[in-house]
């Protein structure tokens, strides 16, 4: 068991590796990890950072620094990264995930594994995707989830990005699971918005878990439980 307190020097700097939960954000990682570290070392408060946000609906890879490695937090953030994800085919839904109802169905009967394939190969390399509207974009200074929330219609550019890879790993229909390796600002819901689009009959996100960004893979992530544990610090928080 490793012993964070007396090994790990959370002033100086660390990069630390967390799997984060289902339904949590990012922030509530680098929040709970804060509270946990100050704690632990009796001071009231710690320079704690994540390196790329994830989903509250994804689960798996998130880089937290500390101290004065947070200015690694935007060379991290550079760093290609892979995803396992779960599309459902025959449907869609406003935000292309599991965050809202589906709004439409459509027969998907007529998708082989040999049309998936030769759709994924028309999303390999540098392409133009459009962010979702159910998004962290700004458009005029706003959120573009917040105009999504109140029903407001806007359009959104297409952002130049990169997929390397995409792999299938199981295709069971209506759902299909593929390993994604790609790009900075990489949105894996549009993706799913974009083959389903390209197979004719619709496509959402239905489970998203991040595996590595950049050289840090999942196999080496801690749990927070298991970090909070391993601080002795076992009040409840």
């Amino acid at each position: 068991m490793p012993d964070f307190k007396n090994t790990y020097d959370f002033l100086g700097g660390e990069i630390l590796l967390f799997d984060k939960e289902l339904k949590w954000t990012s922030f509530d990682v680098v929040n709970k990890v804060r509270y946990f570290l100050c704690k632990t070392m009796g001071i009231k408060k710690m320079k704690v950072g994540h390196a790329g946000t994830l989903d509250p609906l994804a689960t798996g890879l998130v880089i937290l620094c500390t101290g004065k490695s947070t200015k690694k937090i935007e060379e991290l953030q550079l760093g290609e990264k892979e995803y396992v994800a779960t599309f459902k085919l025959g449907a869609t839904t406003p935000s292309f995930d599991l965050e809202t109802e589906e709004d439409s169905t459509s027969d998907y009967s007529h998708v082989s594994r040999e049309m998936l394939d030769a759709a994924i190969l028309k999303f390999i390399g540098e392409i133009d995707q459009v962010p979702p509207i159910f998004s962290a974009v700004k458009v005029n200074g706003k959120r573009a989830f917040n105009y999504a929330r109140n029903g407001e219609e806007v359009k959104l550019r297409a952002k130049r990005i990169v997929i390397r890879k995409v792999e299938v790993e199981d295709f069971n229909l209506p759902e299909v699971k593929l390993r994604i390796t790609c790009g900075k600002g990489t949105y894996i819901r549009a993706l799913a918005r974009d083959i389903g689009e390209e197979l004719k009959c619709g496509a959402y996100l239905i489970a998203l878990k991040r595996t590595r960004i950049g050289n840090y893979n999942i196999e080496d992530a801690f749990k927070v439980d298991f970090f909070k544990e391993n601080l002795n610090l076992n009040e409840t928080n």
